[in-house]
């Protein structure tokens, strides 16, 4: 249950690493913070570019993991609801009050089945995706016993090279078999590129996609060939949102890093060149880190390691500075680059993470900042959620 935070019972430093009202200098680090003016432009221009092309934004909740940030997203850029990986994370948001949730994997074990067959009941719809007959029959079992009803996203390997059916003949099977079973309802089809996010050129990108909404226009004809409409075509990410949304295939897109914004999405380039963290999109989430020593002349040692952040996209970007770098990590420790002196003992520094979705994922709260004050502390209510 995601249960409002009562701040007057909280302590900085035994449970939070912050309270509202403080200086953004007196935050507890290494701690999460996110800037909040940044955070409400970059929902804000997404959920205008959604609506002034017809799609429906279900925002990617696997990336904060925070019912907060996802209501945010709803009331200031009209979301109409989340994606999410793991029914455990899809239990978090339906019981924080999100209504329209999609597990935009397969849920194959039984006792997890189980568990999404029950969440309709609380209120929300219901969505996963399937790739195999088999499931099909479990996931209406599993309805049946509860009498809920569960909707179906049938998914296509449009490039990623996970899961998902590569044929239009498979969609079509599968998509027949969820019409005839009890229970559950074929809503649509769920295809997301997900290999092509992150590579560097706007071309680059389009070739990919352009392979991917021929594969997926394909799918939707064979479906309307045997009769099956298709409500819903489901995709589109940070790197790709312009195509999906302008293809005349997809009316759903399931952006997420655009909120926050790492330093792996930031240097991708627009259709002009530039990094998308120029002009695009902002930079609103940081690891605050703090100076802890300086008894090299050229290095100075921070308190944010590997324990506080993900980098399998990278070390982290030093946010606002060129004369410091960091440049190595370790279990509590980071090493930054100071060849010219420039910082002392105490020292905090900004660092955009290089993959924000683990990194958030060891974190227990958000550090709402505007303008140098401690705003809000938001808890990341659906941390460790993974199974």
């Amino acid at each position: 249950m995601n249960v409002p935070v009562k701040f007057d019972d909280l302590e900085v430093g035994f449970d939070v690493p912050a309270l509202p009202g403080m200086d953004e200098a007196d935050i507890q680090t290494p701690c999460l913070v996110l800037d909040l003016g940044a955070l409400e432009r970059n929902i804000k221009k997404m959920g205008d570019y959604a609506k002034a092309h017809g799609m429906r934004h279900r925002v990617h909740g696997k990336m904060h993991k925070s019912v907060d940030v996802a209501k945010l997203q709803e009331s200031l850029g009209g979301a109409i609801g989340v994606c999410c990986q793991k029914v455990s994370e899809a239990e978090v948001f339906v019981r924080g009050g999100i209504k329209d949730v999609l597990v935009s994997n397969q849920v194959r074990d039984l006792q997890k089945i189980d568990r999404l067959a029950k969440l309709p009941k609380l209120g929300s719809r219901i969505i996963v995706c399937v790739d195999d007959l088999a499931n099909v029959a479990d996931l209406s079992a599993a309805a049946k016993k509860h009498g809920t009803e569960l909707e179906i996203f049938v998914e296509i390997d449009c490039g990623a090279g996970r899961c998902g059916v590569t044929t239009t003949s498979a969609v079509v099977e599968i998509a027949k078999a969820i019409v005839a079973a009890e229970n559950i309802k074929f809503t649509g089809i769920q295809a997301y590129q997900g290999a092509m996010q992150h590579m560097d050129t706007y071309e680059a990108r389009k070739e990919k996609l352009d392979l991917a909404i021929a594969m997926v226009q394909d799918a939707v004809d064979g479906l309307k060939a045997a009769g099956i409409g298709c409500e819903l075509v489901s995709g589109g990410g940070t790197g790709s949102y312009y195509f999906e949304s302008n293809s005349g295939v997809y009316n759903e897109l399931q952006c997420g890093s655009y909120a926050f914004m790492d330093a792996d999405y930031g240097r991708i380039l627009d259709k002009e060149g530039n990094r998308i963290d120029q002009g695009e999109w902002e930079n609103a989430f940081f690891i605050l880190t703090q100076v802890m020593s300086h008894t090299k002349t050229d290095k100075a040692i921070v308190d944010a390691g590997l324990k506080v952040q993900s980098v399998d996209s990278g070390l982290p970007i030093v946010f606002g500075r060129d004369d410091v770098e960091y440049i190595k990590c370790s279990d509590e420790h980071g090493v930054i680059a100071d060849p010219n002196g420039a910082l002392a003992v105490g020292d905090k520094l900004r660092l955009v993470p290089g993959h924000c979705d683990p990194t958030a994922n060891v974190h227990d709260w958000y550090v709402g900042v505007r303008d140098g004050k401690v705003e809000t502390l938001w808890p990341v209510s659906a941390r460790g959620k993974a199974y």
